[in-house]
């Protein structure tokens, strides 16, 4: 079983999938998108990634406030959700992905990627990091 996690973005979408054991993330690539209301070409593609890696289940990052309140992002997130589910008839877990963007800037200035460059990762980096705090959880929980 592998698990897909998701980045949503108004422009991107960053792809990260867990290891057959569910113990680590990796990052697969950043859909991009022609217009933030457009998204079918992404869950077409979404399907692709889905139907290559076997994937059982979808962690879709979930963007709360700071102050732990739901913005218009949340809404649509929640909106997104909901289409995958509707396209896939797979499992959406929303998760917290507070902070993932500053850790994931904060990874590549420290690995040396210069700041021109970084746009190009974020997305993809912030999907690892939403996976793998989902992974460690389950790893927790048992």
């Amino acid at each position: 079983m592998r698990i897909l996690g998701l980045d949503f973005g108004s422009k991107t979408v960053g792809v990260a999938v867990s290891d057959e054991l569910l113990l680590t993330a990796q990052g697969l690539e950043i859909i991009r998108r022609q217009s933030p209301n457009k998204l079918r070409r992404s869950l077409a593609r979404i399907e692709e990634i889905i139907a290559e890696y076997g994937v059982e289940r979808i962690v879709l990052g979930y963007p709360k406030n700071m102050n732990n309140t739901e913005g218009e992002r949340c809404e649509k997130t929640k909106e997104f959700q909901e289409m995958l589910e509707r396209r896939t008839g797979l499992t959406v877990v929303l998760w917290d992905e507070r902070l993932t963007t500053v850790a994931a800037d904060r990874l590549m200035k420290e690995t040396g990627i210069r700041r021109e460059d970084r746009k190009e990762y974020v997305d993809e980096i912030a999907a690892v990091f939403i996976l793998q705090g989902y992974l460690d959880f389950l790893g927790r929980k048992e």
